[in-house]
């Protein structure tokens, strides 16, 4: 079975070799077919502490690595800006 990859925004970045990773998905109201933003956060498991706060990384599924981690960063599409 093929595992999920998603991308989303590193929101977090405080623990060691993990940061949370906030995951925005478009779905349409179904009375007022409205597209509206839902959004998920998800802990990935960061093995080598790259990713800081405000990168644009990609995560897969992976197994259990702790009681709330189920995902591990592939690689980093884009980063943080300079402000």
């Amino acid at each position: 079975m093929p595992r999920r990859v998603l991308q989303g925004v590193v929101v977090s970045d405080k623990m060691d070799k993990t940061v949370v990773v906030r995951v925005e998905r478009r779905v349409r109201h179904p009375i007022y077919k409205k597209i509206i933003r839902r959004s998920g956060k998800f802990t990935a498991h960061d093995a080598g502490n790259r990713c800081k706060e405000g990168d644009v990384v990609r995560i897969r599924e992976c197994r259990p690595l702790s009681r709330s981690k189920r995902w591990e960063v592939i690689d980093e599409a884009g980063a943080a800006s300079a402000t």
